[in-house]
């Protein structure tokens, strides 16, 4: 049976809703790491090492699509709760064509600045040219990469979690296919890798296009709108927290590997590539169940349900809880696995791995909340909150402990680093939301 916004949600109804969105989430850090997977063991840890060093800077440039489909899925459900369906529609339109023309001008940019921002991070020789080599044909995608981005956020808030969900499968299942047959069996290498992320972006972009075009969905559909550049600039406010998480995480990993060239070399960087791979299957459960409960909360609050609210909030809290409890411990338990299925042909790389992984999955204890507070006053439209929160969880105080923890734990002040920076973060997390509670009725 199909679940509208406008419904109570008990935790079983809570949860049928938004799974579609997690697994999602899971699913498009999965095919993330299949790149990642299979260069390192068919090409070698130098290709690997290239694709973690050039990676936060192609993210970077995506970021618009975040924010687009998260600021204006905001809006758009806020405004179906209103009662204006003809005018989300609109919204809606503007906002996606506003995402297809930027990802093609910053698809432009990207590809002219893809080797000077490689010699930037200190590529040369053959990880300059891999670096060069992947993220050249990685931005020949970037729009459709950005257009999925933003559509899965609309596909909630158009009552098709599900759909959302079925358009990142397939994509992701064409990417790990032809990550097997460019690498594996043609040699490809990581011209191959790319080509296979690529393949996967373009159905996972164009495909909802064609969809919300072609009249199929009786909430949002594609079509004729106009300008409205106060709801542009509202979702560019309230999706700046998702913009800002996308474009601090891509400097944020850069100075990361700068840190970790200098005390390790590319082990360090390989290393700390396949930590990140691993924790973006980890936190993709917190941004998936954020996703597709924000347009929940977003029709509420348009609707002055207060009541439906609190009842939201407290729910969250209790499954993010419980998330990041079962995750720490599952981190722990996997942490040889996921080593050794990346690098196991390395020993010493391996054990650092290991070590690394074991010290960053504190992380998950935390930073769970901090990914809900954020996207839950991007839902209430307080875009301001949100990005402060975004800001200094993933620049400022990331910025911080990454170059002192390192003086004094060295490289271990590394894999803490993260962990520190998300419990001071959740420190003014949990400020925000006990001074805003009276004002927008969630507790």
């Amino acid at each position: 049976m199909k679940i509208q916004l406008s419904e109570h949600f008990t935790f079983k109804k809570l949860l049928r809703f938004v799974y579609p969105s997690v697994i999602m989430m899971i699913f498009t850090s999965i095919y993330v790491v299949v790149d990642g997977l299979f260069v390192s063991n068919y090409v070698g840890k130098t290709a690997f090492a290239a694709i973690n060093l050039i990676s936060p800077f192609i993210m970077a440039m995506s970021a618009l699509g975040f924010m687009m489909g998260t600021g204006g899925s905001a809006i758009v459900a806020k405004t179906l709760g209103e009662g204006k369906k003809e005018k989300a529609g609109e919204y809606f339109s503007m906002l996606v064509y506003v995402t297809l023309i930027g990802g093609i001008a910053l698809s432009l940019v990207g590809i002219a600045l893809t080797p000077s921002v490689a010699r930037l991070l200190g590529a040369s020789g053959d990880l300059l040219k891999n670096c060069t080599i992947y993220g050249r044909l990685g931005f020949i995608t970037l729009a459709p990469f950005m257009l999925q981005n933003a559509f899965q956020s609309f596909f909630v808030a158009a009552e098709k979690p599900k759909l959302g969900l079925a358009v990142i499968v397939i994509a992701g299942v064409t990417n790990m296919i032809l990550d097997y047959l460019f690498i594996a069996v043609f040699g490809w290498g990581i011209a191959g890798a790319a080509i296979a992320t690529s393949c996967g972006e373009l159905f996972g972009g164009f495909f909802p296009l064609i969809y919300f075009a072609g009249g199929r969905s009786d909430i949002l559909r594609l079509g004729k709108t106009k300008f409205y550049g106060r709801i542009l600039l509202k979702a560019c406010a309230n999706g700046s927290s998702e913009l800002m998480t996308n474009l601090s995480s891509s400097i944020v990993g850069s100075l990361y590997n700068l840190q970790l060239m200098k005390l390790a070399g590319e082990n360090g960087v390989a290393a700390y590539g396949t930590i990140m791979y691993a924790n973006f299957i980890f936190v993709a459960v917190f941004f998936g169940y954020s996703i597709g409960s924000a347009p929940i909360i977003s029709y509420h609050y348009g609707a002055a349900n207060h009541d439906e609210l609190k009842n939201l909030f407290k729910k969250s809290l209790t499954l993010v809880s419980i998330c990041g409890v079962v995750l720490t411990a599952a981190a722990q338990f996997i942490a040889s696995p996921i080593a050794r299925i990346f690098v196991g042909y390395d020993p010493e790389l391996f054990e650092m791995t290991r070590y690394g992984f074991r010290l960053f999955c504190v992380t998950f204890l935390i930073n769970g909340f901090n990914i809900f507070g954020s996207s839950f006053f991007t839902a209430l439209n307080n875009g301001l909150i949100s990005a402060v929160i975004s800001f200094l969880r993933t620049l400022v105080f990331q910025l911080a402990v990454v170059f002192i923890l390192p003086i004094f734990l060295g490289i271990t002040g590394i894999w803490l680093s993260v962990a520190v920076a998300e419990l001071l973060t959740l420190f003014v997390t949990a400020t925000f939301l006990i001074k805003k509670r009276s004002e927008y009725h969630y507790a």
